[in-house]
C-alpha cells in the first residue's frame, strides 16, 4: 500500500506541482487526494495555495483557452467543453474566452476551412462541404461561423 503523506510534507510537492504549470482547482485537489491526504487538509491546503498566489482557477481558464486556441486551433465549443471536464466555473470560462480576439479566431477558422477544402479536391462538392464543416465542428467551431466561411470560400473560388 502507498504511504500518504502528511499535510507538512505534501505541501512543497503541491506548491511544486502548481509552480511548474499553471492548474485547475479539480487538477489540484486530485493531486492532494492522491497523496493520501483527508479532505479536511486538502481543504486547508488548496486555501493557502490560492492566498500564495500559487493557485488562481481564472489565470489558468485563461492560459489554458489562449494556449489551446493558439497552439491547437481549437474552437471555443471545444474549449468550453474541455474547461468544463477540470471542474472550471462556468464565469472563469466566460473571462477566458473573452481574451479570444474575435478577428484572430475568425481568421484561424477561415485557414483551417480553406486548408481541409483544398485538401479535398478530388472529393464530389457535397461531400468536400460535409467533411470540411465535420472537420471544422470537431475542431469546435460553431456551426454558424462554419457556414458563413464556408459560404465565402464557395463565392471566392466559384469567381
Amino acid at each position: 500500500m502507498k504511504k500518504s503523506l502528511t499535510p507538512e510534507m505534501a505541501y512543497p510537492k503541491i506548491r511544486h506541482y502548481c509552480g511548474y504549470s499553471e492548474r485547475c482547482h479539480y487538477e489540484v485537489r486530485e493531486k492532494l487526494f492522491s497523496f493520501g491526504l483527508f479532505k479536511k487538509d486538502v481543504e486547508i491546503l488548496l486555501s493557502r495555495l490560492i492566498e500564495e498566489g500559487y493557485l488562481n482557477e481564472e489565470r489558468f481558464a485563461i492560459l489554458f483557452a489562449g494556449g489551446h486556441f493558439r497552439q491547437r486551433q481549437w474552437g471555443r465549443t471545444r474549449i468550453i467543453y474541455a474547461l468544463r471536464q477540470k471542474k472550471v466555473s462556468e464565469q472563469n470560462i466566460r473571462r477566458a474566452l473573452k481574451e479570444i480576439e474575435e478577428d484572430a479566431y475568425l481568421a484561424v477558422l477561415r485557414k483551417l476551412a480553406l486548408a481541409k477544402w483544398n485538401s479535398l479536391k478530388t472529393e464530389q462538392y457535397i461531400n468536400r462541404e460535409a467533411k470540411t464543416t465535420a472537420y471544422l465542428l470537431q475542431k469546435g467551431y460553431e456551426r454558424p461561423l462554419i457556414q458563413q466561411v464556408l459560404a465565402g470560400i464557395r463565392t471566392e473560388k466559384s469567381s
